[in-house]
């Protein structure tokens, strides 16, 4: 299938490994240009390179910024320029109780995984407008639907990004311009990878075995498997297509079957 991509320029946000690179991938075998980010500069730029392999003689860049910091969001808007693709994608996210998590902590979630996509999508939904198309999706979670426990912060800022894509969906009315939402459930992203050797590091288990038994504990799950990176790019190649014209404002998901509601 055509999505009609081919010359569109598309920016993401932590796109050097895991669920961001692999949509990085994705936009480009559809023959859209790709902007990716990431923190470190040379892991930008070794992302780069590898994309350029997957993908010889496509239009794939860089730009290097870390979203907790103010100076290098500034600098970033300022090279980013006009992109008819946004895919608000970086994220942390971590275990842990509650009690334990400081404000600083919660100023930092708030900050990456919420105001990167407040502070992207006002720097390009006006250009969106005024050219008369664009894509904003943001790359949310079932965890912002059916919030963790041992998670909170994580959970509370994928639920706001939820409503910010959804009202920020209300000022494209009547335009060919769509702001949306992927729901993405458990997924084995380089990130959740690195956390599940660490831990089954700390108990002296077998990472595989500590995998199994996460997936295990996920009663509602009908996938009963981790997600695969590509499988949430799948849906967000089409929500930045103009073949997904129809869909806006919407929080599609991608979860392998663990929301048990109809909606």
């Amino acid at each position: 299938m055509d999505l009609k991509l081919h010359g569109k320029r598309a920016f993401i946000s932590g796109s050097t490994q895991g669920i961001g690179f692999a949509i990085a991938e994705a936009l480009l075998r559809e023959g859209a240009s790709v902007v990716i980010n990431g923190r470190d500069p040379q892991r930008v730029q070794s992302a780069v390179s590898a994309l350029e392999a997957g993908a010889p003689g496509s239009d794939v860049s860089g730009i290097a910024a870390d979203f907790e910091d103010p100076e290098q969001i500034a600098h970033l808007l300022q090279e980013l320029g006009d992109v008819d693709i946004l895919v608000n994608n970086v994220g942390v996210f971590e275990v842990a109780d509650f009690e334990d998590i400081s404000d600083a902590e919660w100023r930092r979630y708030f900050d990456v995984n919420l105001m990167s996509g407040v502070r992207l999508s006002r720097h390009v939904l006006g250009g969106m407008r005024e050219r008369g198309w664009g894509r904003i999706v943001f790359v949310s979670s079932e965890s912002g639907v059916n919030v963790p426990s041992d998670m909170i912060h994580y959970g509370a800022t994928k639920a706001a990004m939820l409503a910010l894509a959804n009202g920020l969906a209300k000022l494209t009315r009547g335009t060919s311009v769509t702001v949306n939402s992927v729901l993405g459930g458990p997924t084995y992203s380089d990130g959740v990878a690195g956390a599940i050797e660490r831990i089954a590091h700390a108990q002296s288990i077998d990472p595989d075995d500590l995998r199994h038994a996460i997936v295990a504990s996920n009663r509602t799950s009908l996938l009963e498997r981790f997600i695969d990176p590509a499988e949430i790019a799948n849906l967000t190649l089409y929500l930045s297509s103009p073949l997904s014209s129809a869909t806006n404002g919407a929080a599609l998901r991608a979860d392998g079957g663990t929301l048990t509601t109809v909606l």
